[in-house]
C-alpha cells in the first residue's frame, strides 16, 4: 500500500518505520525543517514533503492521488480533522486515520467520516488499567462509531480453547481473531494456529457480542 503519514514527529515516525518494515511505500508530511532533514538524512527510502498536510498543494506533492490511506498524527485535533476531510474530498483517499489528541473530540471525528479515529488516551487508559487489575478481557478501542470493538484476551489455565487449533473454536457471528501475542511473537492467525496458556488474543468483534467472545475464549464472565 501507498501510505502518507502527516505529522514527523516521535509519532508519525515511528509509524512509518514500523510501516516500511512491512514493505508499505511511505511519504511523511511535514512541518519542521529540521525534523524533515533528519528524516530525510536517515531514511532514505521514505519521501519527505516539508509544509503544511492541510494544504492540498502538499497532500499532492506527497503522492495524494494514488494514496491508499492516509494517517494524520498532529498535535492538534482540528489538523488532523482537516487533513482527513480534504483526503477524503479532493484526492478520493479511501482510508483515513487519525490521531485524536483530545478524548472528548473521538466522537465528532467519527461523526464528520474519519474512518478510525484512534484516541491514544484512552488506549493508554486501557493498558494500565489492564496491568493494574489483571482482569483477563480488555476492550483496546472502538471503530465505526462504536459498532464495532478490538479487545484482547488473555488466556488462563482454564480456558476451554487452549490446544484447539482456531479451525475448530467456534467464535460468535461477527467476530474474527486478529492476532495472537505470544511471548514477543506477533503470530498471524490461520486455521491451523493452536491456542496455548498465555496467548493473549486480540479479537475483532461486533460490541453486542463482547460477552460472548469472552465466554467462549475463557468458559466464563467477568
Amino acid at each position: 500500500m501507498y501510505i502518507i503519514i502527516v505529522g514527523g514527529g516521535k509519532v508519525g515516525y515511528h509509524l512509518a518505520k514500523m510501516l516500511k518494515k512491512d514493505d508499505h511505500e511511505i511519504a511523511i508530511i511535514e512541518k519542521s525543517k529540521s525534523i524533515c532533514f533528519e528524516i530525510a538524512e536517515e531514511r532514505a527510502d521514505i519521501l519527505v514533503v516539508r509544509g503544511d498536510g492541510c494544504e492540498s498543494k502538499n497532500l499532492k506533492d506527497a503522492g495524494a492521488e494514488r494514496a491508499d490511506v492516509i494517517a494524520a498524527v498532529t498535535g492538534f485535533d482540528e489538523d488532523n480533522l482537516v487533513i482527513c476531510q480534504l483526503a477524503k474530498e479532493k484526492f478520493n483517499i479511501p482510508r483515513t486515520v487519525a490521531r485524536v489528541n483530545d478524548p472528548d473530540n473521538e466522537h465528532i471525528f467519527g461523526e464528520l467520516g474519519v474512518n478510525v479515529p484512534v484516541n491514544s488516551t484512552s488506549i493508554i487508559a486501557n493498558i494500565i488499567e489492564e496491568e493494574a487489575s489483571l482482569e483477563d478481557f480488555t476492550d483496546l478501542m472502538t471503530l465505526r462509531k462504536g459498532k464495532i470493538s478490538l479487545v484482547r484476551v488473555d488466556l488462563t489455565p482454564e480456558s476451554p480453547v487452549i490446544g484447539k487449533i482456531l479451525s475448530e473454536t467456534e467464535l460468535p457471528a461477527n467476530c474474527v481473531v486478529a492476532a495472537i501475542l505470544r511471548g514477543e511473537d506477533v503470530l498471524v492467525p490461520n486455521g491451523r494456529l493452536k491456542f496455548a496458556e498465555g496467548d493473549d488474543v486480540v479479537v475483532v468483534s461486533s460490541i453486542e457480542n463482547e460477552d460472548a467472545v469472552l465466554e467462549r475464549l475463557l468458559g466464563k464472565i467477568i
